[in-house]
């Protein structure tokens, strides 16, 4: 198992390094200029200072090269200086929040890290400084779809055709085939707008500190984890429910009752342990595509996440934080694959990998 995980790791660089390539293809060819937003009073010689002062008047291939380097050599670093608490491959720039560093591959002597055109800032900064906000609205909404959905898909499978089979069957294809973008506005014109329950705005400045405020934070999380959690414990509960109906029929099944053992240790132990290997697979590439969906119901609520800033960098043309973000995302893809491929063997020790 190990030298299989190892393996796979090794072999998703290159598979990471030609979807970077990808996505930096696609966004040169993409329509959009970053200077598109600079006034009008500004001389055309100034732009053109800018334009090469962010890097865009070298070749797509060099401009590529930079960007790996600074994302696989010195944000690597700056991550692990920060962690040390102490700067031994960088000198700090006193009143900036820009590191400086040497590295191989580096044009001239020293180059920056990874910078934001929209801000100046470096991107990873800002990405750091958003994800708290997208992984408490996100890791809480697949909390609650795991913990919903799993029950359901074993009860409606247990009791097919059963009335709660036939409701729940309803109710979770609703809440596949509706969208985010959809579900969002009407959940704020019902439980905002009519019924006064709930903020319509995730506030990002709030600060828990007593129950009170704990009320509050609790109030504003509720409608975007619902859309977020009403699509993905659709899909878990459906596929949880096909793998169980599936596991029901088999033959061992009958040879455990026939012993003798507990309905509930067939079904809650060996039934369910079977079922989950193909419920994994959904599960495990639902954490990459659940932020995806963030992108819209952050952008619904108002939450300053990474999916908000994603759209803010797409209006604003500002490539190195798209390529960042769409790579970031990329990464989370690859590793829910590699992930659920170890599960399976976990779960069911036929799987052998070696």
């Amino acid at each position: 198992m190990l030298t299989y995980t190892i393996r796979r790791l090794i072999l998703s660089v290159p598979v990471l390094l030609f979807i970077a390539l990808i996505i930096f293809l696609l966004l040169q060819l993409a329509p959009g200029d970053p200077m598109a937003q600079v006034p009008l009073t500004v001389p055309p010689e100034v732009k053109e200072k800018m334009r090469e002062a962010l890097g865009l008047g070298a070749p797509w291939y060099i401009q590529f090269w930079k960007w790996l380097v600074q994302m696989f050599w010195i944000e690597p670093q700056v991550f692990i200086d920060w962690l040390t608490n102490h700067s031994t491959l960088f000198g700090w720039l006193p009143n900036t929040d820009l590191y400086t560093a040497c590295g191989p591959g580096v044009d001239g002597p020293c180059d920056q890290r990874v910078i934001s055109w929209q801000t100046r800032s470096p991107v990873m900064d800002i990405v750091l400084q958003r994800l708290p906000q997208t992984l408490w609205v996100v890791g809480l909404a697949y909390v609650v779809a795991f913990l919903i959905a799993i029950p359901i898909g074993i009860y409606s499978a247990y009791k097919q055709y059963s009335t709660f089979d036939q409701a729940g069957t309803f109710i979770t294809m609703i809440g596949f085939s509706v969208p985010p973008f959809f579900t969002g506005p009407l959940m704020i014109v019902i439980f905002a707008v009519w019924l006064g329950w709930f903020p319509s705005i995730y506030d990002t400045t709030h600060v828990v500190n007593d129950w009170d405020s704990f009320v509050v934070q609790l109030k504003q999380m509720i409608m975007p984890v619902m859309v977020l959690a009403l699509q993905i414990t659709a899909q878990i509960s459906r596929f949880m429910r096909a793998s169980m109906l599936d596991n029901l029929k088999q033959d061992y099944v009958r040879t455990a009752r026939a012993k003798g053992l507990p309905e509930r240790v067939v079904v809650l132990v060996h039934v369910l342990r079977n079922s989950m290997i193909a419920v994994v697979t959904v599960i495990a590439l639902a954490i990459p595509g659940i932020f995806g969906g963030s992108i819209i119901t952050e952008r619904v609520f108002k939450v300053n996440g990474i999916g908000d800033l994603l759209i803010g960098s797409l209006f604003a043309s500002d490539m190195p934080m798209v390529m960042t973000l769409t790579f970031i995302f990329a990464f989370l893809i690859v590793m829910a694959n590699i992930i659920a491929d170890v599960l399976y063997g976990v779960l069911d020790p036929r799987i052998r990998y070696d």
